[in-house]
């Protein structure tokens, strides 16, 4: 009995010996080499793997890089240009500058500019809310208030308004990794420049329904007249679908569409002084009357 124990080990010990000289062979014959810079990359990353680059973390993103040999198609938006630069040495290529970007939250639909038509007592959720019906209010394209955006940010960078009951954005701590817009079902929030010293202008409505709808809905919304495109002397603003969008690629700050926007739906952020819209007006008048002659 003790013999036939004895050999059963023995024959165990064979097999596993023969066992791993194959696996052995196998993961040396069939080994994949990976290059050394994406470790060196991957380090130099901030490791948020939030997917703000598209992929589906760093390490991802490093090999990406690494592959194509430039960073064309690459650039993380929460390392920024000093990472992008960092990486570029390491790959031994060039980077083009990128003007940095922040989420910024298109819908001005606070408590007092859109009433409540209803009251929803389900999911504390913007996805399942907006699965269910169009919302409290009146108005089928506004932000729904219950903060997914919130809940998708890694960086802190944002929070619900109990006065207005919208989010808010802290630019401070915004990296523009896109999470809070994937998050929101109504695609109320979008990424756009920083602007020169924190300076842009932005429409804070997206309600494609008719002027008389959407002021009914929300005394905010853009009523898509066109005033702010017929003024605007950088072809920066085109209305589609009864709403107005300004192109921040050509926007030149000049705000003259804040001005004359009927119904306020157009927004200065970020400018050292307030807006003299009686002054700007009188300015447009002035320039309508020189070229009429």
């Amino acid at each position: 009995m003790s013999n036939t124990i004895i050999w059963t080990i023995v024959i165990l010990t064979v097999l596993g010996l023969l066992l791993s000289l194959v696996l052995f062979w196998v993961a040396r014959k069939f080994r994949v080499e990976e290059d050394p810079r994406i470790d060196e990359i991957e380090k130099t990353l901030p490791g948020a793997n939030c997917g703000g680059c598209g992929f589906a973390g760093c390490r991802a993103f490093a090999d990406s890089a690494v592959k194509a040999g430039n960073l064309d198609a690459n650039y993380c938006p929460v390392g920024g240009n000093e990472v992008m630069k960092q990486v570029a040495a390491i790959l031994g290529c060039e980077i083009k500058e990128a003007a940095p970007l922040v989420a910024v939250v298109r819908c001005n639909g606070s408590c007092a500019n859109r009433p409540r038509t209803n009251e929803y007592d389900g999911a504390r959720s913007c996805k399942v809310k907006a699965a269910l019906y169009g919302g409290d209010t009146g108005c089928l394209y506004g932000c729904l208030g219950c903060g997914d955006c919130v809940a998708a940010c890694q960086f802190g960078a944002l929070s619900m308004d109990p006065a207005t009951g919208l989010p808010v954005v802290d630019e401070s701590k915004c990296t523009a990794c896109g999470k809070c817009v994937a998050a929101c079902p109504k695609r109320v929030i979008e990424l756009r420049k920083k602007g020169p010293r924190g300076m842009r202008v932005y429409v804070s409505c997206i309600n494609k329904e008719k002027g008389p709808a959407a002021r009914k809905a929300c005394s905010a919304a853009c009523i898509g007249c066109g005033l702010c495109a017929k003024t605007c002397q950088h072809d920066a603003i085109t209305v589609t679908d009864n709403v107005a969008y300004i192109d921040f690629e050509k926007c030149k700050l000049c705000r003259e569409c804040e001005a004359v926007c009927p119904t306020g739906a157009i927004h200065g952020v970020g400018f050292p002084k307030e807006l003299d819209k009686e002054a700007v007006k009188k300015r447009i008048a002035e320039r309508k009357e020189v070229k009429n002659g």
